[in-house]
């Protein structure tokens, strides 16, 4: 329970175990005793808004400061206490995401934004690890865009706004300018010598008792010792002048009149500062990275380059805009921030003119701020911290190619950390944006065009994705030269169009024309390249050549440990090292593809964390080679937890979540546990055609692995049936001489031999084994299988002696391989007919 002591002692006082990115206490708080306890009791419903009295909608009024203080006076009876930034979405999954690793959870960095913020949530519902939470959502504005985000469970919620429609929402508490004891005491507080209670009480009956107001003038009379009786005839002059031009009209004048005497003060002090104050008023109201005034970028004002390459002056600058309550520092965290309504007034205070140049001078700044490689995961902080100033500073507007690859480079941070619904969102707008400016035929404007297929890819929008990707290359192929970056991504994007749409070989013919430009342009030991040979490596999986994809990735890997570059790109690593692991599986090398998979998702985990999507598939492709290996307890276990995240965080409907479904009903198929098999798999096989198209080669597949559990549950007919037609549609996408489409028909021949056409089944299966000698070996798992079936439909003929001398071959390529104690021998030597089944591989 929360304590209602209003003010814990210092001494008894239990801090939380988690503080996070709330904001210093301001030491000059004063009053609102009450209004903080009806805050208090608000928070018994767990969800209330301190959001600005009627009268008073523009800010300065103290929400913010009062939800500080809460924080501070009431954090000993909380665990957990958590500032959000929430006036743009974007950045409400990113501060949530970046609760993750405090709570236990793999850090945004490893897992991904949107995954961190689901993980989260979920966190905070379930209570664990803490149950007395509060979490502060500041400047939320729109209710639309929080509502669904609001964290369940069993703590707090505590939100400010200026909009009052959250009062239809939750119990608000309406926070009013101070009443005029408050005031006094606020500046009797905040100057302690030097004003008398009859001054501050006219200091505040002028200033209208407005909190920042009044912030702004004891902030000048302690900093200059300013008389009140002065500082009174000064602001009557001033609010008179301000009365005459009409500025009062869209903020208080009160609030105006005590700006313009704290900047015309701080002016004559210290120039620079009131320099850099109209720098910081271009900026997001979030705080500014102290760090994105340390360098020197081409494009900058004389005036401002001097002053950054003056650290001393620049540390005064910066001093001064505190000591003058026009911005507050946070000396911790190294920010600073200055409030939206003081950001306003310097803005209206100058010329159009001089406003474009400051906006372009921010952006300089902000390009010169984030380093140029946001793949890395070391370097996404950095990003975060920029990410709120984007859309306030109008970035998307600029046309300086340092500041259109900052934009894209943030884009490749929010895709790299997998906030693809933020990525989707700056890309449509850079789009629109860009268009308008630029042309669509710019190369900025094409390469947004490939991002966003590429986004729609990872959200499983593949038919989205390539009816964009068509036409963006076909325009992208007559605007850029062939071997230009976009025009190389956008062809290997078609090429994993295609293999969405079930046309392996056209994919793996884009695919190594895509790569031979690669090796012409960046060379054989670039991670362009290597991206590439990845690709190539798959397109060869998918047509059944794994030696051919084996080779590719052996070599490629090998490159990447001589020059010791794995942990340049790690997620593009483990995507290379699963690939290999996952052909060397289907190979026929149960054994060694486990212990490259488990090595392989071990480096996932690591590096990236459990919920990364590489790490997700890792972990999916070893628990598919423990079941091919026969450790089914482990596969199950993992396979369970697998499809659980991909469930919660993708939906059921993604095509990875599916992949996932498929190999947990394989593994409980393979366990017996037949019912359980059959729901996923029925449920799968509907869900499929919702994300391929219906001739997809997948959907067929899969639909094999239901006739599987048909037949085993005693439907040998509709197993059947369920086959021919899978079998016919894998024929037609991929000919008969293909991995997936034998493993049909072996699985057929079955069905025949269960309702009794014994010949039939024979000619299906042997025709089925002399056609995977071939493609695969006659060693490999699938053949022996095979091998093993054919033997049991030629002994049902009567053919006794030939089936005895496959038998004796058979056996003996069991010994020599998977050993005689796998459970694919085993069902072999007990003259039982074996299964095969199909998983599938990430387009």
């Amino acid at each position: 329970m929360i304590s209602s002591q209003p003010d814990p002692s210092p001494i008894t006082e239990r801090i939380p175990q988690v503080w996070g990115k709330v904001p210093p206490r301001n030491k000059n708080f004063t009053g609102r005793t009450d209004l903080l306890t009806r805050l208090h009791d608000g928070l018994a419903n767990r969800v209330t808004a301190v959001v600005p009295h009627a009268l008073h909608g523009l800010g300065g009024v103290g929400k913010t400061q009062m939800a500080v203080e809460y924080a501070y006076r009431y954090r000993s009876g909380y665990d957990l206490v958590w500032w959000i930034p929430a006036d743009q979405p974007v950045l409400i999954r990113s501060s949530l995401a970046s609760l993750a690793q405090p709570l236990g959870l793999p850090s945004a960095s490893v897992s991904g934004v949107e995954d961190a913020a689901n993980a989260v949530l979920d966190a905070l519902r379930r209570g664990e690890p803490y149950t007395d939470w509060l979490l502060i959502f500041d400047n939320a504005d729109e209710p639309e865009e929080l509502i669904d985000i609001l964290p369940q469970g069993p703590g707090h919620v505590l939100i400010t706004s200026r909009n009052h429609r959250w009062a239809g929402i939750v119990d608000p508490v309406q926070i009013d300018v101070f009443t005029r004891e408050e005031s006094v005491e606020f500046l009797t507080k905040r100057v302690p010598r030097g004003i008398t209670p009859k001054d501050a009480n006219r200091l505040a009956e002028e200033l209208g008792d407005l909190p920042l107001a009044l912030e702004q003038a004891g902030a000048l009379h302690a900093e200059t010792g300013i008389a009140v009786s002065e500082y009174l005839e000064l602001l009557a002059q001033r609010t008179s002048q301000l009365l005459s031009h009409g500025k009062p009209t869209e903020y208080p004048a009160s609030m105006t009149a005590a700006w313009g005497l704290s900047v015309a003060s701080l002016e004559e002090k210290l120039p620079e500062a009131l320099v850099l104050l109209r720098y910081c008023a271009f900026f997001g109201p979030e705080p500014i990275p102290r760090d994105a005034f340390s360098k020197v970028v081409p494009g900058l004002s004389p005036q401002l380059s001097s002053l950054l390459a003056d650290p001393i002056r620049l540390g005064r600058a910066i001093g001064e805009l505190g000591r003058f309550a026009l911005a507050r520092l946070d000396l911790p965290a190294r920010t600073i921030q200055v409030h939206r309504l003081i950001q306003a007034l310097v803005r209206d205070e100058l010329p159009a003119a001089e406003q474009d140049r400051l906006r372009h001078e921010v952006h300089l700044l902000l390009a010169g701020y984030t380093p140029p490689d946001p793949n890395k995961a070391n370097n996404w902080n950095i990003y975060l911290n920029a990410l709120g100033h984007f859309g306030p500073a109008g970035v998307a507007q600029c046309q300086n190619p340092a500041v259109r690859q900052l934009a894209l480079n943030m884009i490749t941070y929010l895709y790299s950390s997998a906030d693809y619904p933020s990525a989707q969102n700056f890309v449509e707008s850079f789009i629109q944006e860009w268009t308008t400016t630029s042309g669509a035929d710019h190369e900025d404007v094409l390469t947004l065009h490939v991002n966003l297929g590429n986004l729609l890819r990872e959200l499983g929008q593949y038919r989205d994705a390539a009816d964009r990707s068509t036409q963006t290359l076909e325009t992208i192929e007559k605007a850029l030269p062939p071997d230009h970056m976009t025009t190389l991504r956008a062809l290997r994007g078609r090429a994993a169009d295609l293999r969405a749409s079930g046309d392996f070989q056209r994919a793996f013919e884009i695919d190594q024309n895509a790569l031979r430009r690669y090796k012409a342009k960046f060379g054989d030991q670039d991670w362009s390249t290597w991206r590439a040979i990845n690709s190539v490596a798959l397109d060869y999986g998918l047509r059944s050549d794994y030696r051919g994809a084996r080779t590719l990735l052996e070599q490629t890997l090998r490159e990447i440990h001589a020059q010791d570059s794995q942990s340049a790109d790690p997620a593009s690593y483990l995507n290379i090292y699963t690939g290999l692991a996952r052909t060397v599986r289907l190979s026929g090398d149960y054994a060694e593809a486990c212990d490259l998979g488990e090595d392989a998702y071990a480096y996932g985990l690591e590096q990236l964390g459990p919920e990364h999507a590489w790490t997700l598939r890792a972990g999916k492709d070893l628990s598919t080679a423990w079941r091919r290996a026969g450790d089914y307890g482990r596969a199950l276990e993992l396979a369970e937890d697998i499809h659980q995240r991909y469930v919660r965080i993708y939906g059921l409907d993604h095509p990875d979540t599916l992949a996932a479904a498929t190999c947990l009903a394989n593994i409980r198929r393979t366990t017996a546990q037949f019912q359980e098999a059959l729901v996923l798999a029925e449920d799968t096989v509907r869900r499929y055609p919702r994300v391929y198209l219906a001739e997809h080669p997948y959907n067929h597949a899969c639909a094999g692995n239901l006739a599987v559990l048909q037949r085993i549950i005693g439907d040998p007919g509709v197993a059947r049936k369920t086959n021919e037609d899978a079998l016919a549609g894998l024929e037609l996408k991929l000919g008969r001489d293909h991995h997936y489409s034998l493993t049909v028909a072996i699985n057929l021949a079955s069905d025949l031999a269960g309702l009794g056409e014994t010949e039939s089944a024979y000619r299906l299966c042997s025709g089925s084994l002399r056609r995977l000698r071939a493609l695969l070996g006659e060693n490999h798992p699938l053949t022996l299988s095979a091998a093993a079936n054919t033997v049991a439909d030629l002994r049902a003929l009567g053919r006794d002696k030939e089936a005895e001398a496959l038998y004796a071959d058979t056996e003996e390529r069991y010994r020599r391989g998977l050993t005689l104690d796998h459970p694919d021998a085993r069902v072999f030597l007990e003259g039982r007919r074996l299964d095969a089944d199909f998983d599938p591989p990430p387009i």
